[in-house]
């Protein structure tokens, strides 16, 4: 069986270089098989290159054609997002298209350019069609915001719904999108903040949503004791359903309420361990961090967005002058590194803070 497709002819010599090329300009259409004639590579692709592509293509000692050819479809092969959606959007909006998504249990969640949302119900359809996991796909309306740091939806395709169950490490987490905080590109810290507790450690979560450090923690360390605090009901709602889900009901305590009063009414001096993943506002409850652990020291697990010209270094100078006005020293930065992209030239930066 042979397909009809628009493609590129190329000296073979040089078909490397094209191919890096066209996967750039999302052009290259990955299910068809790529056809030799003699010393010439007919490459297929997924529409007919604009002006502004060609030009693209175009360097010195390489020649090509563009030609109408059949070829040979692979077998079983995926589809690309580009591919789902020829002919169901114009050529000239593929370089618009998303390049990520988050997927939080079976809910994809999607960022939708302006020039791209007339074609929003075909685009969340591709998606189902691509990722047979996905049940429902939402668009974002509005950036994270307010004391939950909740954003606002739309609904595109699939089951008409916000809630679902995201699996991560090995825990569960009942949640619903619309009402409380998650971000599932932060497992990979989830893990690694709970892989460096030990045996026997108290630990506060300042901002602890649903539980993704809290109920990870107490899964990896059954011996430790977590108290984990958020000021959204519906997150404590959530935690506390998930703590019972994940059968750590011994480990783990849930306060409702703002840190700050939690802390000074019940934790004071308590912790070994704190964690502060609230990025943008972190620095104005470093006094609280301060007051929950131990008065030997602990350490503290700092999150902050940078983005230039601030460094991570100016970063550490500032927080070594807030420790110093809590009365407490920082003895060593154990870990600093960026661990996610939040916005363009902008990032979420970890410190492991060791202090006493």
């Amino acid at each position: 069986m042979f397909e009809k497709s628009i493609s590129i002819q190329v000296d073979a010599s040089q078909g490397e270089l094209m191919i890096k090329k066209l996967r750039k300009l999302r052009l290259l259409n990955n299910r068809l098989k790529i056809k030799k004639n003699n010393n010439q590579l007919l490459i297929p692709l997924i529409h007919k290159p604009s002006w502004e592509e060609l030009a693209t293509l175009k360097v010195p000692n390489c020649d090509f054609q563009i030609l109408n050819e059949t070829f040979i479809p692979k077998k079983n092969q995926a589809k690309t997002l580009d591919e789902l959606l020829e002919k169901k959007i114009p050529e000239f909006l593929f370089e618009k298209l998303p390049h990520s998504l988050d997927i939080i249990g079976d809910i994809a969640i999607i960022e939708i350019p302006e020039e791209l949302k007339t074609y929003s119900k075909p685009l969340g359809e591709a998606i189902l069609e691509l990722h047979k996991n996905v049940k429902t796909v939402l668009s974002k309306s509005s950036p994270i915001q307010g004391a939950y740091r909740l954003r606002s939806l739309n609904f595109l395709s699939g089951e008409n719904r916000t809630y679902t169950t995201h699996l991560e490490y090995g825990c569960k987490y009942f949640l619903d999108i619309a009402k409380v905080y998650f971000s599932p590109r932060l497992s990979q810290e989830h893990n690694r903040v709970a892989s460096l507790t030990i045996p026997d450690e108290v630990i506060v979560d300042l901002f602890a949503g649903v539980g993704p450090f809290s109920i990870l923690i107490a899964k990896k360390n059954p011996t430790a004791k977590i108290y984990s605090i958020d000021i959204n009901p519906s997150a404590i709602e959530f935690l506390e359903k998930n703590i019972k889900l994940n059968r750590v009901d011994a480990n783990i305590k849930p306060f409702l309420g703002d840190a700050k009063s939690i802390v000074n009414q019940h934790l004071l001096c308590k912790a070994d361990r704190v964690i502060m993943n609230l990025p943008e506002k972190a620095k104005d409850f470093i006094k609280v961090a301060c007051k929950a652990i131990r008065h030997k020291g602990g350490i503290i697990h700092y999150y902050e967005f940078i983005k230039p010209p601030d460094t991570i270094n100016e970063a550490k100078f500032r927080l070594s002058e807030k420790f110093k006005e809590c009365e407490r020293i920082i003895d060593q930065f154990l870990f600093a590194k960026k661990i996610k992209e939040t916005a363009p030239y902008q990032n979420q930066v970890a410190f492991d803070i060791k202090i006493h």
